[in-house]
């Protein structure tokens, strides 16, 4: 009886050492996937930084591009390539607002990090996170700080309906005579003999003595936008006239 319970003595404190070595290496994984889901979190802090300064940058892109098409507009200049945004020159860097996107959400763009493309216009911003993954088992993740990139793309959603051609009444675009009288055209006199000048009554001017702007018709995404310069304060909002959104 004596040596049975020496025996069992002896094999329980063999099994000791076991168990101790079983649960630490149960507790350095367990500290381990700690390690992994703080730098997951931090990841994921990186990409929503990323994302929303890209987005912020694009966005302010497309506010510049409404407001100089609203100014070609009203100012009669060439306006037709703003519809797109290509080659727009924006007063302000956009990029500008990439950082304040990325700062209000912890993180910073890196040198050089946000770079503008174009055929479409877009913005590919890389940022780099404030706070470290922080102290683990896994070494040097107290300094690790997590990186991440997005890129948004701004398309237009509009484009100029173009007038269709108007019929030509003739068929052929000429008269039966070449464009003359019935007697060969008398030189634009009157019957004594006198040139009528080629003037209307009014001289050849409008009642009002300026041209009127005529109105764009724009086609948006299958509805149709009417534009009259006369009343740029209904001018559609950049939304209507530009989409923002992340590329895949």
């Amino acid at each position: 009886m004596t040596a049975r319970r020496s025996r069992l003595a002896g094999d329980a404190g063999q099994a000791f050492p076991i168990y101790i070595t079983a649960v630490a290496a149960l507790l350095f994984l367990a500290l381990a996937l700690f390690a992994v889901g703080q730098a997951g979190a931090s990841r994921n802090g990186g990409q929503t930084a990323a994302d929303a300064a890209a987005l912020g940058a694009a966005e302010d892109f497309r506010d510049q591009v409404r407001k100089g098409l609203l100014d070609a507009i009203a100012d009669g200049a060439s306006w037709e390539d703003l519809l797109t945004g290509r080659g727009f020159d924006p007063p302000h860097d956009p990029c500008d607002q990439a950082q304040w996107f990325a700062g209000e959400n912890d993180a910073d763009v890196v040198s050089g990090g946000c770079v503008p493309g174009y055929l479409p216009v877009s913005f590919t911003v890389t940022v780099k996170t404030r706070k470290a993954v922080g102290k683990s088992v896994i070494p040097g993740t107290e300094t690790k700080h997590a990186t991440a990139k997005a890129k948004a793309v701004v398309e237009p959603r509009c484009v100029l309906d173009e007038p269709a051609p108007l019929p030509d009444p003739t068929g052929d675009g000429k008269g039966d005579d070449g464009g003359k009288g019935d007697d060969g055209g008398d030189g634009g006199k009157d019957d004594d003999g006198k040139d009528g000048g080629g003037k209307g009554d009014d001289g050849g001017k409008d009642d009002g003595g300026k041209d009127e702007k005529p109105v764009i018709d724009l086609v948006c995404e299958g509805e149709d936008i009417t534009i009259d310069p006369e009343r740029l304060d209904l001018f559609p909002a950049a939304k209507d006239l530009f989409s923002v959104h992340l590329a895949d």
